[in-house]
């Protein structure tokens, strides 16, 4: 009994001591320090962790240790180890079960000062071939999150009667504090990763429905045969020259040839040529080393290497030098190309679409486009038909912009007057489409009703200017020209009731019918 007392007295006493005292605290500083830059030092956090594993080990003799971490299906997993032979990363825990699953379920720390005379204990970690034959002993103390367990921090260490467990478990609370921290940047960096990628699968979703043929607008002929031709071109890899009148959807075009080819989940690239002067055009499209002009300070990477994998949309290709048209050239022809400044060859899979409104083949003529370049964009054609030319989806579209400008601008415009459909139907749209849509937004602004009529149509559509009908008329005969379309209109909407009709216009039926047979209004056209 007197050597054992004069032992824990030469204990205490080395405790107290104050040289032994600074050098056990500059450990567990020097130890607290280390596990900060394992945790910070990389996102990868199986590998941070059995990085603090092995600061244990090193500085406070750790035999074997793990941290656990308890998963949605609420299993605690191993998510690290050391000093264990057996891989435990296949090792599950149910909350409850065994001295770690104990200390998750409680969220308070576990000593088992002996572990050999603890039939609690599972060794689950670690075979018992592989045990140590010295005594061990065993801390656990949870790694909380807002006062939560969400896993367990597990050391074994050789027993040792004199050990103070209490101090040493505030130190692992400490250690489980940092791994908590890390724990929780890493789940948030994982949730953001998932929305992130849950987002940009919705956005491709969204584009590519978006872009479907379908949502071209149309069922004319010219455009049925457009579909055609896109429904062929669409799956292989040619490329593709789109031409038509600017306005006419071109660049929608393109981007459902994209969407609907195999290439849908990889870059889209377009490039306006004409909104590019001579002197970047070519430095945006390959690239650039850095020092190769002045105010090249970086590398910068060129369209077509944006578009690596995808397709690189060209539009207003006519627009572009002779210089960039012969490097262009190389580039369809060999699928390779130099950056400005670099002589490294750059090899690209990019599938090419052009589009232009001008006539090319004047322009082979004029020495302004190379015939070469021509011949290898135009492989398969795609012609845009102008609006003029396919009147016949005029009320189409009209209703599609109607429905669109009234939930952007929160009106509740439910119908467009028949007078001011004749208005868009007699005009020669050389804008096409574009001009549709601008002219139809306008008229949703201007409209406080529920009706769009003609005077909500801009002037050009209503003077003769426009269309070239210059003709005088008298007032007489424009106040009986505004009441007959008055009159048809309001017979439209009730289906050719003239009596109701008459009350809609706030005037007797005897009136209207006097108006109808003055104007020779047929108001049986109305009753289908």
């Amino acid at each position: 009994m007197a050597p054992a007392l004069g032992r824990m007295a030469k204990a205490r006493a080395a405790v107290q001591d104050p040289a032994v005292v600074h050098a056990r605290e500059s450990r567990r500083l020097s130890t607290l320090l280390d596990i900060s830059h394992a945790l910070s030092g990389t996102l990868n956090m199986r590998s941070a962790l059995h990085r603090v594993l092995e600061v244990l080990a090193k500085h406070h003799g750790t035999v074997r240790s793990l941290v656990v971490i308890q998963r949605e299906n609420n299993e605690l997993h191993v998510e690290a180890s050391d000093g264990l032979d057996s891989p435990s990363h296949t090792v599950r825990y149910r909350v409850g079960e065994g001295i770690v699953g104990k200390v998750v379920e409680s969220s308070r720390p576990i000593v088992v000062p002996q572990v050999s005379k603890e039939p609690s204990f599972l060794h689950r970690a670690a075979k018992r071939a592989e045990l140590p034959k010295d005594e061990l002993s065993f801390i656990c103390v949870p790694i909380l999150l807002n006062r939560r367990a969400v896993g367990a921090l597990g050391v074994d260490l050789k027993f040792n009667a004199d050990r103070d467990y209490d101090r040493y478990v505030k130190f692992l609370a400490i250690v489980a504090s940092s791994i908590a921290q890390a724990v929780k940047i890493q789940r948030l960096v994982e949730e953001d990763k998932k929305r992130l990628v849950d987002e940009n699968q919705h956005l491709r979703q969204e584009l590519k429905e978006r872009y479907d043929f379908s949502s071209i607008i149309g069922s004319s002929g010219p455009v049925r045969q457009m579909y055609e031709q896109m429904a062929q071109v669409a799956a292989t890899n040619t490329t593709v020259l789109v031409r038509g009148e600017s306005g006419t959807g071109k660049e929608m075009v393109a981007h459902a040839i994209h969407y609907n080819s195999q290439r849908a989940n990889k870059p889209f690239v377009k490039v306006s040529c004409a909104a590019l002067p001579d002197s970047l055009i070519e430095s945006e499209l390959f690239g650039y080393e850095r020092g190769a002009f002045t105010g090249a300070e970086q590398r910068k990477k060129g369209r077509f290497e944006l578009a690596e994998g995808g397709t690189l949309f060209l539009d207003e290709i006519g627009d572009i030098n002779l210089a960039t048209q012969v490097k262009l050239l190389r580039v369809l022809q060999e699928r390779e190309f130099e950056r400005l400044g670099s002589t490294e060859t750059v090899k690209v899979n990019v599938r090419l679409i052009a589009a232009t409104n001008k006539d090319l083949e004047k322009a082979i003529a004029a020495g302004t486009f190379r015939e070469d370049l021509y011949f290898r964009l135009n492989v398969f054609a795609i012609f845009v038909p102008p609006l003029r030319e396919r009147k016949a989806d005029l009320l189409q579209l009209v209703d599609h912009f109607l429905e669109k400008f009234s939930r952007e601008h929160r009106k509740s415009i439910k119908r467009i007057s028949t007078p001011a459909i004749d208005m868009l139907m007699s005009y020669h749209w050389p804008g096409n489409v574009r001009e549709l849509e601008n002219t139809l937004e306008r008229s949703v602004l201007m409209c406080d009703g529920q009706v769009i009529h003609g005077h909500h149509l801009p002037p050009s559509l209503q003077t003769a200017e426009a269309s070239g009908t210059v003709m005088r008329v008298s007032l007489s005969d424009a106040v009986a020209g505004f009441e007959k379309d008055l009159i048809q209109d309001a017979l439209k909407t009730t289906r050719g009731n003239r009596a109701k009709a008459a009350r809609l216009l706030d005037t007797t039926e005897r009136v209207l019918n006097y108006k109808v047979r003055k104007y020779a209004i047929d108001a049986r056209r109305f009753t289908a």
